[in-house]
């Protein structure tokens, strides 16, 4: 009866460990900040405010971007619009973000694409401002562009 009591007992010391050993494992690389905001002008949708979401895992990132602004004119299919967010570099050029992830919309719903797939490196600063969002629907592209910096300020990769 001891030793199930110590064998018990041991079971749950290591998952207590294990558990603490999650708790302060380094966590995943990060950008900064996480969500930015932009004035947007598009051709076809209208203008408005969206807001940018950013993640970073490693070299790999996405970018999600929405607005209930920015309206779609018919409805759209989930996953039906294929997408490129441009972003310039602070250090000279550009990075892409491109992928055909969004939700159903409904005609004169607000837009949400992403998130869009891209590979950034350490230090990359990246700002909507000067890039561009381009959407092909139904064969059609849709241009938006930032009229000024985004809000509070550019992506940085870690």
């Amino acid at each position: 009866m001891r030793s199930k009591r110590l064998g018990s007992a041991a079971a749950l010391v290591a998952g207590t460990l294990a558990v603490t050993g999650l708790a302060f494992a380094p966590t995943a690389v990060a950008v900064t900040p996480q969500t930015a905001t932009i004035d947007a002008t598009c051709s076809i949708g209208g203008a408005g405010e969206a807001t940018l979401t950013a993640t970073q895992t490693g070299t790999a990132a996405t970018i999600t971007l929405s607005s209930t602004e920015i309206t779609a004119p018919i409805a759209l299919a989930q996953d039906s619009i294929s997408s490129t967010l441009t972003l310039v570099k602070a250090s000279g050029g550009t990075t892409a973000f491109t992928g055909t992830k969004n939700p159903a919309i409904a005609a004169g719903g607000g837009v949400s694409v992403g998130p869009l797939d891209g590979t950034v490196a350490a230090g990359d600063s990246l700002e909507a401002f000067g890039g561009s969002l381009q959407m092909v629907v139904f064969g059609i592209t849709i241009t938006c562009t930032a009229s000024g910096p985004q809000s509070p300020g550019p992506f940085v990769y870690e």
